[in-house]
């Protein structure tokens, strides 16, 4: 196969973050999928196929997440050329999953319309799910994340969740494949009446509501204090930090306050009393509660973690799913070198929280937190509903930088609250802060890397969306029985054909 078709592929993959915040041009991860399935169609053998997938998957991911060299570089003290060819490297295994995808469907030999919209795109939605498994999981830049909010595909969410809309757009990007390749006869006729009817269900399904409202709106301040990451550790700043977080508070007579991600850089039996009184009288004043971020010791075991203050009981949150390398250490007796040499990021040896925790019963509401990372797992915050009536995500996302990180994660989000049908509210030290309505649309934004206080009206939902049912078995299932009927059309049919009538 010529190189030039290798460059095509790798072009296709840059081409496909721009449809992911924050440009959010959501038609572009189809298209550039179905040129690369068109390419897969066309290629000449499983080799070829493995190398477009690699080109393809480099060229997303390399800019994509290029983002984590920044973390690296700029704020772990990683050097130039070591921060580089990490990112890279992880770039490129991550590549490996489309390259796999490639060479596993060339194997088949199946008409090219099973390939196209049956074999393509199961495999794709598959391995996502894989990457999202695998060594604690790296979910990011998912195909379905590209929908959120605007796309008629994102109807799918509550009821397949995160893989049923990347199956969506996968299948979307196969029937447009096929009729390209079969635009003249009835099976490109087909293909497009096909493509019609998966997008208008998925409008029709956009009009339902999935979870009923539960009590009256009520008033919530969501404080992003703008603290930069490369002073946030530091002793001199810490006065400047714990008073930003005071006067915020003191500012704002919402029912429900919440601070970001370790907003008080300090273990909590080190906060000063007489602040922590201030705080939690502020919050009775205003009939209601506070949630601060900070870290939590517990027999000599640190956690990441969030507690209350006010009206409720105080009541706690530690993080459960922890980052690699930047919370805890895999594999320390042979990797703890990278962070005592390499890396030099705080508090990066953390427990975790446990997998069962309590709902947060606060300002009426009962919360299900994530922290930071952790809305990335669409499956883990399930275990929370149908109890919790609101969602609440602590992020500190000023590791990245200005870069396309935090958008990307609030997209994110976005696709949460679609499948859970309930509201997401985020505090972020330096942005995206946001309330997200159920529908996985923005009510309201912070401009990033600015002092503020986001002021709006938040409500709680009841009910169950089908995903929360369900969770990732539905689209598991729907997966199995793609590539089964695909592996019994294959021995019924020639290899690699359409129809006897194709055109050459």
């Amino acid at each position: 196969m010529s190189t030039y078709r290798f460059i095509i592929a790798f072009c296709l993959g840059l081409l496909t973050v721009p449809g992911f915040a924050p440009f959010s041009l959501f038609p572009l991860a189809i298209f550039s999928l179905a040129a690369l399935f068109w390419l897969w169609h066309q290629a000449n053998g499983k080799r070829a196929a493995a190398w477009l997938g690699f080109f393809f998957g480099f060229g997303l991911f390399s800019v994509g997440i290029g983002w984590l060299y920044v973390a690296q570089h700029d704020y772990g003290d990683m050097p130039f050329l070591l921060a580089l060819s990490t990112t890279a490297l992880f770039a490129a295994f991550l590549a490996l999953f489309p390259a796999l995808i490639g060479y596993t469907q060339a194997r088949l030999r199946a008409p090219s319309w099973v390939r196209l919209i049956l074999v393509m795109p199961a495999l794709w939605v598959l391995l996502e799910w894989i990457r999202g498994l695998l060594f604690t999981g790296f979910p990011w830049l998912t195909l379905a994340y590209s929908q959120a909010s605007a796309s008629p595909l994102v109807g799918y969410a509550p009821i397949f969740g995160v893989y049923g809309v990347s199956l969506a757009v996968t299948v979307s990007a196969g029937l447009l494949a096929l009729w390209w390749q079969m635009r003249w006869n009835i099976q490109g006729k087909a293909a497009l009446a096909a493509l019609l009817l998966l997008w208008a269900s998925a409008a029709a399904l956009r009009a339902i509501d999935w979870t009923q409202p539960e009590g009256e709106p009520f008033k919530v301040a969501l404080l992003q204090g703008n603290i930069p990451q490369d002073l946030k550790f530091h002793e001199e700043k810490l006065i400047d930090t714990l008073e930003t977080y005071r006067r915020l508070v003191l500012q704002t007579d919402a029912r429900l306050i919440i601070l970001p991600e370790t907003a008080l850089p300090l273990l909590r039996h080190n906060l000063p009393e007489n602040y922590m009184t201030i705080l939690r009288k502020h919050a009775r004043q205003n009939s209601g509660d506070i949630l601060i971020g900070t870290f939590e010791s517990d027999n000599e075991l640190h956690y990441n973690s969030v507690f209350t203050l006010g009206t409720a009981n105080s009541q706690n949150y530690r993080k459960n799913h922890l980052v690699p390398f930047g919370e805890f250490i895999p594999l320390r007796p042979a990797l703890g070198w990278i962070i005592n040499e390499v890396l030099h990021i705080p508090m990066s040896d953390l427990a975790r929280g446990g997998e069962r925790q309590q709902v947060l019963r606060i300002a009426g509401q009962r919360v299900a937190v994530q922290i930071c990372y952790e809305d990335v797992f669409g499956e883990e915050i399930i275990r929370y509903l149908p109890e919790a009536s609101l969602l609440v995500n602590v992020s500190n996302d000023a590791w990245y930088g200005k870069s396309h990180a935090a958008m990307q994660h609030n997209q994110i989000a976005q696709m949460r609250a679609l499948e859970t049908g309930r509201m997401m509210l985020r505090a972020t030290n330096t942005g995206v802060t946001s309330i997200i309505r159920r529908d996985g649309s923005v009510q309201q934004m912070l401009p990033q890397h600015e002092e503020g206080i986001l002021t709006g009206q938040a409500q709680g939902y009841t009910g169950s969306t089908p995903y929360v049912r369900w969770g990732n078995a539905a689209v598991l299932i729907i997966l199995i029985m793609m590539l089964v009927l695909a592996k019994l059309m294959q021995r019924k049919s020639p290899p690699h054909s359409l129809s006897a009538h194709s055109p050459a």
